[in-house]
């Protein structure tokens, strides 16, 4: 594993950064504590006592320590040292299938995994590097909106001539939230439940569940007689959800299934001192360079982890987002284009770039890279030995965040901000059931009614949580938009954009066309017009994989998107009435904190609201175009 730095500016600043780790021993100090807490306990253990303590676990009050957060590199250390493992969970695999085999006389085919952000994400990026392309199916269910779960299951049965009881009794479902309030879940749970009470499936052999005793999944799961299992092969409860990969029972179940070598994947997460200290090299480069304002670490992955973007994205955003004064945002699934950035010579410039590169393998950015480096542009490049595994990568990424976290002093475990959109989303929730739906609410009617909204045709603009101090744009929807994003990027209020539909994008073929729509508006009215990258993704799984950056350290222009016909899948009774929820809640958390965020409503997602749509975003790029041609003139943009 080799970095190399190009462009490191301000001259030495990462090499004094680095200094630190070494100076002021944190590999030694981390190691003992982590003894320390294994031999002892928590007693005794208070926040002022060590920066370790105050950034690695979680405290009350009064300073005390109610949880250890270092399991994500515990359970590596303890690797060497418990070679059952590996044996271990393919047993307890092997488990799962014969209580299939035992209750229903067929052999297991498919993995549906109901979680959300760091619960998830692991599973997707699993998919989309091929590792689960072998044995049992994998299909993750990362949303409350039906259209998942109904998708799901069509995907099944195209692929599987049996009838849906046989499907189902041929499922492993899995629910996992390390969070006590995480519902998401819950609601998936219940709605498959309900999908075998109907057809008559005894179904205690086919659902398990991951969570914390008392937790809403535990009083779900619980008296239905569902099998609970501990997250942790140590059995211990030390890792937040976005840290339980590579080595969790949540992250090493669905490999097993797929028959990955699980001796070889623990071992390829245990890093050297060296590795280590070559992560925290790369974290202080990082640093070095948000202080200097370049906070948008730009991701050039080899093709073989291409699909590490969003995993990588959340471990960093939801661990570090929570400071106003520094942030830092990780660009992701972007094609490097020298003209959609501003000049290293521009004090504006606040691009790094972070290129992963794997020995034996092309990279599909390798000339963009040397470009990048030649112009000036801070570039780090990691390079990994051929037939490096994922796991070394992503315990690498984990002490690279742990160490950014401890230059700036930040408890990289905890993530409050994605509480606060949880518990407006339950507030919410509550008052549909007892008004009759979400249509029904205050938090609909407010967007509903509101004289802040514009409609372009099949497109609804709703702009009612925007502070705009009075003044007011005018024109159709989309010069309105962008007046809109023209304001705040003209007061220096943003620096990025957001784009999230809050609808299945991964099976659902009018939501898979919805994100090519927003990808394409991404570049034409973000990249191209104000040289600011955009998120875009997919709700609301975007609020649990980096919803703390956007909402704890701000500077996002975020337009959430969803259409007023979703998606229902009455088998089993599903209504699309808490992702509505979720929706509105996403809005209401942002403006409480004072971000910059608009509502976008489709009428429907047949073609012509399609390209309604798409000519919407375009004619908001032509005038935000405009716009900064005038403001670079007058030197206001």
């Amino acid at each position: 594993m080799r970095l190399s730095l190009a462009n490191d500016h301000p001259k030495g600043r990462s090499d004094e950064l680095f200094a630190r780790f070494q100076t002021e021993r944190v590999l030694e100090r981390l190691r003992t504590l982590d003894e320390r807490v294994r031999r002892e306990g928590l007693a005794g253990l208070h926040a002022d006592q060590d920066l370790l303590i105050r950034i690695g676990m979680e405290t009350d009050s009064a300073g005390r320590v109610t949880k250890n957060g270092y399991g994500v590199f515990n359970l590596s250390w303890q690797v060497p040292e418990h070679p059952e493992w590996p044996d271990m969970i393919a047993a307890e695999v092997n488990e799962l299938r014969a209580a299939i085999q035992s209750a229903h006389r067929v052999r297991l085919r498919y993995l549906l995994w109901c979680g959300m952000g760091g619960s998830a994400e692991d599973k997707s990026m699993y998919l989309a590097t091929g590792l689960l392309r072998r044995g049992v199916r994998c299909y993750v269910l990362d949303s409350t909106d039906p259209a998942k779960l109904k998708w799901i299951l069509e995907d099944i049965r195209r692929r599987d001539a049996r009838s849906l009881p046989e499907i189902l009794k041929s499922s492993l479902v899995v629910g996992m939230a390390m969070g006590m309030t995480s519902y998401e879940p819950v609601v998936n749970l219940e709605k498959l439940t309900t999908l075998y009470e109907k057809h008559r499936i005894p179904s205690q052999a086919n659902f398990l569940y991951m969570t914390l005793p008392g937790s809403v999944l535990d009083r779900f799961a619980q008296p239905r007689g569902y099998r609970r299992v501990e997250l942790q092969p140590d059995n211990a409860n030390t890792t937040a959800g976005r840290h339980s990969g590579p080595l969790t029972r949540g992250s090493l179940y669905p490999l097993a299934l797929a028959g990955v070598d699980l001796r070889a994947w623990m071992t390829g997460a245990v890093l050297d001192e060296e590795q280590i200290h070559t992560a925290w090299r790369l974290a202080s480069f990082i640093h070095a360079q948000g202080e200097a304002g370049r906070d948008k670490l730009t991701l050039l992955l080899p093709r073989c982890w291409k699909g590490a973007g969003i995993w990588t994205k959340q471990d960093f955003e939801e661990s570090l987002g929570k400071s106003e004064q520094l942030g830092l945002k990780v660009v992701v699934d972007e094609k490097p284009k020298l003209a959609d950035y501003r000049s290293p010579k521009d004090p504006r410039q606040d691009r790094a770039f972070l290129a992963v590169q794997v020995q034996g393998e092309h990279h599909p950015e390798a000339a963009k890279i040397a470009r990048l480096k030649a112009a000036g542009y801070p570039t780090a490049v990691l390079s990994f030995d051929r037939g490096a595994l994922l796991s070394t990568y992503m315990q690498f990424i984990h002490y690279t965040v742990f160490g950014v976290a401890y230059l700036r002093e930040m408890n990289f475990v905890t993530q409050p901000s994605v509480e606060l959109y949880k518990a407006v989303a339950a507030e919410i929730y509550r008052e549909a059931q007892e008004a009759g739906g979400i249509r029904r609410t205050a938090a609909w009617r407010q967007m509903m009614e509101t004289p802040r909204r514009v409609r372009f045709g099949p497109v609804t603009l709703c702009y009612h949580l925007l502070d705009t101090s009075g003044a007011e744009p005018e024109g159709q929807a989309p010069e309105r938009y962008a007046w809109l994003l023209e304001r705040e990027a003209a007061a220096g209020r943003i620096s990025y954009g957001e784009l999230t539909f809050f609808g299945d994008t991964r099976y659902w073929p009018e939501g898979k066309a919805v994100l090519r729509l927003l990808k394409q508006a991404a570049g034409e009215l973000f990249r191209s017009a104000l040289k600011m990258p955009a998120d875009v993704y997919e709700g609301p799984a975007m609020n649990h994989s980096y919803h703390e950056m956007i909402i704890g350290h701000g500077r996002c222009f975020s337009t959430v998107l969803a259409t007023l016909r979703p998606e229902e899948l009455p088998a089993a009774g599903y209504t699309a009435d808490y992702h509505m929820a979720q929706f509105l809640a996403t809005q209401i958390a942002l403006a409480r904190r004072g971000r910059a965020v608009v509502a976008i409503l489709l009428d429907q997602l047949e073609p012509d609201s399609l390209l309604a749509l798409r000519e919407f975003f375009h004619r908001a790029a032509l005038a935000v175009k405009a716009a900064m041609r005038k403001g670079a003139v007058a030197g206001v943009i």
